[in-house]
């Protein structure tokens, strides 16, 4: 065998044997992922049909509906917080996430009753809601459809309804391109994360990345526990994809008509957009109040603590 066919066969080994490596990776984390979404939560049988969801903690209930790419396992994320205030969070997973089935109607009216069904299921009267990114819409038809269950809404960089300015028409509100590559599987998913952190950031968390680079180390690490939960994310295709139909035909609601106090939370650096539609919805519910920061991202970067203190603020008076 010659010198050259010798280095080639060399490098064709180091070659297959990085491919290894990093399959090898691949299934370890996804197995990881996979088990850790497999436990810590239940299915309930409701009316508005099965439903995962999770819980902790004791207090005033406050139900967590989660953004895009999420599940019970994005809400239980931010309940640490909440329940070490005293508050028993619910969080569920909806539509077409995880162990919850996607319906023929998928839309945010029937997510919001399936929100009803599980408090019912759960024999929890009222409650507060929390609705984050895309789960805002169906934590707005809530607080419209089912008053009499919602004590006060928080909306947190949401998916909502603005005008645009000079009064032209609105366009329809616009979710990741990522849907289109990284939803085809998991591998995918998972090698972007891996080896482009910093492009991911700024697609699928709509966040600069220069604000993540220059954030405290929790921050950063709270951000990169973000991304790698969404994994598996062939568990959660159906909703994102549900999702994204629902963000392309965004309509207004009434929300003039929402009587349940409302907090509304935007940041004005937020790719998604979600600024405008905060602080008009804050301004059309009676009542309302709008809080703004000038940088963070979609996922707040840097701004963890004092969104949770306005938050529990906002809520424990009402106890």
């Amino acid at each position: 065998m010659t010198a050259k066919r010798i280095a080639l066969s060399v490098a064709v080994l180091a070659v297959a044997g990085a491919l290894a490596f990093v399959y090898s990776s691949y299934r370890r984390d996804l197995q990881r992922e996979r088990a850790r979404v497999a436990s810590g939560s239940r299915v309930v049988q409701t009316p508005c049909g099965p439903i995962e969801y999770a819980e902790a903690g004791a207090g005033r209930p406050l139900l967590i509906v989660h953004g895009a790419g999420g599940g019970w396992d994005q809400g239980m994320l931010f309940a640490g917080s909440f329940v070490e205030r005293g508050f028993r969070v619910i969080a569920m997973s909806r539509f077409g996430y995880l162990r919850t089935p996607l319906p023929a109607d998928a839309s945010p009216a029937a997510q919001a009753d399936a929100h009803a069904c599980l408090l019912g299921a759960l024999k929890i009267p009222r409650a507060a809601i929390l609705g984050a990114s895309a789960g805002a819409p169906s934590a707005m038809q809530f607080a419209l459809r089912h008053p009499e269950r919602c004590e006060a809404m928080v909306l947190l960089v949401p998916l909502a309804w603005a005008p645009r300015p000079g009064n032209r028409p609105p366009e329809p509100v616009a979710l990741p391109a990522f849907f289109e590559t990284a939803l085809r599987s998991d591998f995918l998913f998972w090698t972007a994360i891996k080896t482009m952190r910093t492009p991911m950031v700024a697609a699928v968390f709509a966040t600069p990345p220069r604000v993540l680079e220059t954030a405290s180390a929790d921050e950063q690490a709270r951000v990169r526990e973000l991304m790698q939960d969404v994994l598996p994310v062939s568990e959660r295709r159906e909703g994102l994809l549900n999702d994204g139909k629902i963000a392309f035909s965004l309509q207004r609601y009434d929300v003039e008509k929402i009587s349940a106090p409302t907090l509304a939370i935007s940041v004005a650096d937020d790719a998604f957009g979600t600024f405008a539609g905060a602080r008009y919805t804050a301004e059309h519910i009676p009542g309302a109040r709008f809080v703004g920061y000038p940088s963070g991202g979609h996922v707040w970067v840097g701004h963890q603590q004092e969104i949770v203190a306005e938050i529990a603020a906002f809520l424990k008076p009402r106890q």
